[in-house]
């Protein structure tokens, strides 16, 4: 079958590389010029490793990410409150687990389906008409051409959800927290493998050292009014107005925004709809189903999803229908359950008052004894789906 794949971030690629490894004619296309650098970064392990593992690319993720070795919570002044060390959790995952820059992650994935699917930068879809035996697609730049499928793998902010399904609004729910990252190179001081958090009522900010001598910041912060969308300047002078008087090293690291490479900043929301397609059309993602940046899983999740997808359409050999509903049925209730516990998280990341900041900085420091850190997080680092095997021939 040809099937356009729209969006070039993590499911995207994914489900580019297994479909190519089936024996389907795939295009990729994304809005960006190329491949996204920088922003935040994820802790990547359970379901979605193993869909890595198969790719062949834990190695090199493994090489280009990081194992933290504490999560320190510091007052105002830097003194530290709270530790732990992530590592003695993460045994619980047997080793698969590998703290990565998105950026990083998506390049591995899509590296490893280069040059066997045709991939369009600075393009995408403007209309989609299901005839119900192809979809007929019209392109901001391209010519308009014809394709069996058309999965949308576009984000939060999906254009082939808003085209295919409704607008954003329908689907989309707001946490209440909305969430900025950028890098820079040089600043000091400097941690290695340590996440170093600050944490007050209503906000956090993280600050991570990364390769190369650069340094990513992490922020979280209840907020209610309307967040700015591609515009980097407005949204740059949001955070100053909404951070400008926390503590700790934050006043410096504002003043750092201008050398950012990257900056990132949106809502934490999820995607929640009743379907994830329409006819010919799909959905994967966080396009489909959003967990939400305080989840954590996002990344594996697209990765797990894109998976299923493509054996799904492999299984019911080429029958639409069958395989869009096979792909819901065995990822919907991780969704729901990776969704639910992103809605209870709201207080470790932007605490509502002093009395939820006192009981959060109480856990992370029994998080320091291993048997208790393994009781409050082991279960979050596996994952209750059980990946199909991959198809022979």
């Amino acid at each position: 079958m040809r099937v356009l794949i729209v969006g070039a971030g993590i499911a995207g690629p994914t489900l580019a590389y297994w479909l190519q490894r089936f024996g389907h004619e795939v295009t990729l296309i994304e809005h960006a010029p190329q491949l996204r650098e920088g922003g935040y970064v994820v802790d990547f392990w359970g379901a979605g490793f193993d869909v890595a593992d198969r790719m062949g690319i834990v190695p090199r993720l493994m090489d280009e990410g990081y194992v933290v070795r504490e999560a320190r919570e510091v007052s105002s002044s830097g003194r530290r409150i709270a530790h732990f060390d992530p590592r003695h959790v993460i045994g619980i995952s047997g080793g698969r687990f590998v703290t990565i820059g998105r950026s990083d992650l998506s390049r591995a994935i899509y590296d490893s389906a280069d040059g066997h699917v045709e991939a369009i930068f600075g393009d995408t879809v403007t209309s989609l008409n299901d005839d119900g035996d192809r979809v007929h697609v019209e392109f901001q730049h391209a010519a308009p051409r014809e394709f069996d499928l058309v999965v949308g793998a576009d984000g939060l902010h999906s254009r082939v959800r808003k085209l295919a399904f409704g607008p954003d609004e329908e689907f989309e729910r707001y946490l209440g927290i909305t969430v900025a990252a950028f890098d820079v190179a040089g600043y000091r001081p400097r941690d290695e493998l340590v996440a170093v958090m600050h944490t007050e009522v209503g906000d956090q900010v993280l600050r991570l050292a990364l390769h190369d001598d650069a340094t990513m910041f992490c922020f979280m912060f209840r907020y209610d009014g309307d967040v700015p969308q591609d515009d980097v300047a407005a949204q740059q002078d949001l955070l100053r107005r909404r951070m400008g008087n926390a503590g700790w090293e934050v006043p410096a690291i504002l003043e750092q925004m201008p050398r950012a490479r990257t900056f990132y900043l949106d809502r934490a929301s999820q995607t929640r709809m009743p379907s994830w397609s329409s006819g010919r059309i799909a959905l994967i993602g966080d396009a489909a189903a959003a967990p939400s940046l305080l989840a954590g899983q996002g990344s594996a999740l697209a990765m797990i999803g894109a998976y299923i997808l493509a054996h799904e359409l492999h299984e019911a050999h080429e029958d639409h229908q069958a395989a869009f509903a096979g792909y819901e049925r065995r990822l919907a209730g991780l969704v729901r359950g990776k969704q639910d516990a992103a809605t209870r998280l709201g207080a470790a990341f932007a605490p509502r008052n002093r009395m939820q900041l006192l009981l959060r900085n109480a856990i992370v420091g029994l998080m320091v004894i291993p048997p208790i850190a393994n009781a409050a997080m082991g279960r979050s680092l596996v994952d209750p789906i059980r990946l199909p095997p991959v198809p022979v021939g």
